[in-house]
């Protein structure tokens, strides 16, 4: 493992800041941040707190105990327009990646015939009278949702009244496919490849080709904390921004893989991990196909909070009917919620120098 960076800087007694993750590859960035000392580089004294899914994330920062994290991209906007939970004005400032995620379906659907889409339509129609086919999203307001929605209509299923959709927490897939609860589920990785690895499932698709260029994950915060702390803001986005860079070298794929599989992260073995950071993908069944931006940390201008990126996610609640009133889905509160105007000011500052610590006002920092 690479020598972690120490910053001459840091201060031990600092204000700890409480950052939550869920144990998925995606959360990689947060890890290494963490792992290589680059969080200590920018001045700050984080702990990380994994978390079983993502209504914890939600409630965990909405209510103070995080003051960031790891979370699905459309959250911050879920939260802010109080969909799912109580009203609270969050935002981000950094997209930590594109993609990662997959569509995986039971090996009694593949047993049953099921190779595709059309073919799982045709099971379902079949068993109508007899059973209705269950699949697993991870957070309702997700990418997750939103592609297996699509995808089923594509395929010809109409997502509420074909089958049915619940809400699993990442961990809890492989169980739950396994025990016969679930029929499919759209999850990120290391779940799909253990599924495979289990032969409790197999893919049917990536995200990165449904959907080439979507949001995946954030780092989510609420509003009061990045006006109150925005220096301690502007140092947490700095950090993982590097930390997004080394994720996306495919030099440091074995570091990154081997880091992750220890307990306190994913404790999932690295031959399973690396399954999400190589350019062949496998389906299971013996079909591998190459997936050049499976999982995307970097490249691809990927970590900005752009208008196109914040349009995706508006774009999916409207279609999905998640959120009642369609008009609240604008360009204000795009703007209001993905901030490429602080993102463009970490940037500036992504340097080693400790600021935090600087005897000068935050206003001087940042001008």
């Amino acid at each position: 493992m690479n020598k972690k960076i120490q910053s001459t800087h840091f201060n031990a007694t600092q204000r700890k800041l409480r950052v939550g993750f869920v144990s998925l590859t995606d959360c990689a960035p947060l890890v290494m941040a963490h792992e290589l000392g680059l969080f200590r580089k920018f001045g700050l004294n984080v702990e990380l707190s994994r978390e079983l899914g993502w209504a914890t994330i939600r409630d965990k920062v909405i209510h103070g105990e995080l003051e960031a994290a790891h979370a699905v991209a459309g959250m911050p906007v879920a939260a802010t327009l109080g969909l799912g939970s109580i009203k609270c004005d969050c935002l981000t400032a950094l997209i930590l990646n594109l993609h990662g995620n997959a569509i995986t379906l039971s090996e009694e659907l593949w047993k049953s015939g099921v190779r595709d889409g059309a073919t799982l339509r045709g099971e379902i129609n079949r068993l109508r009278r007899e059973k209705t086919f269950t699949f697993g999203v991870v957070y309702s307001f997700s990418s997750h949702n939103f592609l297996l929605r699509d995808w089923l209509t594509a395929s010809g299923i109409h997502p509420d009244r074909d089958v049915r959709i619940v809400v699993v927490p990442p961990a809890q897939m492989i169980g739950n496919l396994q025990a016969g609860n679930l029929d499919g589920f759209c999850a990120g990785e290391p779940w799909n490849s253990v599924a495979v690895q289990a032969r409790a499932g197999w893919c049917v698709a990536t995200s990165a080709e449904l959907a080439p260029g979507h949001p995946e994950k954030v780092l989510m915060v609420r509003r009061d904390f990045a006006e109150n702390y925005d220096a301690e803001h502007i140092a947490l986005v700095s950090a993982l921004l590097e930390a997004c860079k080394f994720c996306d070298a495919p030099g440091n794929r074995e570091e990154i893989t081997t880091t992750l599989a220890q307990p306190d992260y994913l404790n999932v073995s690295s031959a399973i991990l690396r399954r999400g950071f190589s350019p062949e993908f496998d389906f299971g069944h013996g079909k591998k196909r190459a997936i050049a931006n499976f999982n995307v940390f970097h490249r691809h201008n990927a970590n900005v909070p752009s208008a196109d990126k914040a349009a995706w996610i508006l774009q999916r609640l409207r279609v999905s009917g998640l959120c009642a009133d369609a008009s609240a889905l604008d360009t204000e509160l795009s703007q209001r919620v993905f901030r490429k105007d602080i993102f463009d000011r970490a940037v500036s500052l992504n340097k080693p120098a400790n600021y935090l610590n600087r005897k000068k006002s935050t206003e001087a920092i940042l001008a």
